[in-house]
C-alpha cells in the first residue's frame, strides 16, 4: 500500500485542498505581477508624454498600424489604464492575503493531524 492510500479520506481531502489552494495562489501571483507590469508601463509612458510639448506628434499602436492621436486623449487613456491596473492590483493583493491565510490554516490542521497520527502510531507500536 502506498503512503497516500494509508491516509484517512478526510486527510487526503485536506491535502488535495491544500494543493489546490497553492495553485490558486500561484495563479493570483502571476496575474498580480502582470498587472503591476502594465501599471508601470502606463506610468512610464505618462512620464514620457509629460516631457513632450503639446505640439509634438504622438502615435499609438492599433494592431499593425501606428495612428496619430492627440496628446490629451492618450494621456487620459493611459491615466485610466494606470488607475484600473492599480485597482486590480489591490484586489489581487487581497486575494493573495486570503489564500495565504487559508494555506496557513490548512497547513496547521495538516501538521496537527500528522503529529496526532504519529503519536497514535507510536502508542500502538509501544503496546505491541
Amino acid at each position: 500500500m502506498s503512503e497516500a492510500e494509508q491516509l484517512p479520506p478526510w486527510l487526503r481531502e485536506q491535502l488535495a485542498r491544500f494543493e489546490q489552494m497553492q495553485q490558486n495562489l500561484q495563479a493570483v501571483l502571476v496575474q498580480k505581477q502582470q498587472v503591476e507590469m502594465d501599471q508601470a508601463e502606463a506610468e512610464k509612458a505618462l512620464e514620457e508624454l509629460n516631457k513632450n510639448s503639446n505640439s509634438d506628434q504622438i502615435f499609438k499602436f492599433a494592431g499593425n498600424l501606428l495612428i496619430k492621436v492627440p496628446k490629451d486623449a492618450i494621456v487620459k487613456e493611459l491615466a485610466e489604464k494606470k488607475e484600473l491596473a492599480g485597482t486590480r492590483s489591490l484586489v489581487l493583493a487581497k486575494q493573495e492575503a486570503r489564500f495565504r491565510a487559508s494555506l496557513k490554516e490548512i497547513q496547521a490542521k495538516l501538521d496537527d493531524s500528522m503529529k496526532g497520527g504519529r503519536a497514535r502510531a507510536a502508542a500502538a507500536a509501544e503496546e505491541e
